[in-house]
């Protein structure tokens, strides 16, 4: 799974099947913790990321949106900047 960002020790990655890898999401890692986020709604969907780490995610997640949905659409990846 390609890394696309990191960033406070949150590695965000994205992975592309056919249709039924749906709905588009990214996957943040944080030490042994992992976060499965939709794209579209931000919200985690599947995991254990501490709070914290899920607060960071999601403010990235608001600040990429745009580019990450372009990545999913078209299935080219690319890197993010890092939050700051």
């Amino acid at each position: 799974m390609p890394e696309i960002s990191r960033f406070y020790g949150i590695i965000i990655k994205m992975f592309f099947k056919p249709k039924e890898h749906e709905p588009a999401h990214i996957h943040a890692i944080y030490d042994e913790y992992v976060g499965i986020f939709d794209i579209h709604t931000h919200e985690m969907t599947l995991g254990d990321l501490p709070p914290q780490a899920q607060r960071l995610v999601k403010e990235w997640l608001k600040t990429n949106a745009n580019a990450l949905n372009e990545m999913w659409n078209t299935q080219k990846i690319h890197k993010l900047p890092p939050l700051q």
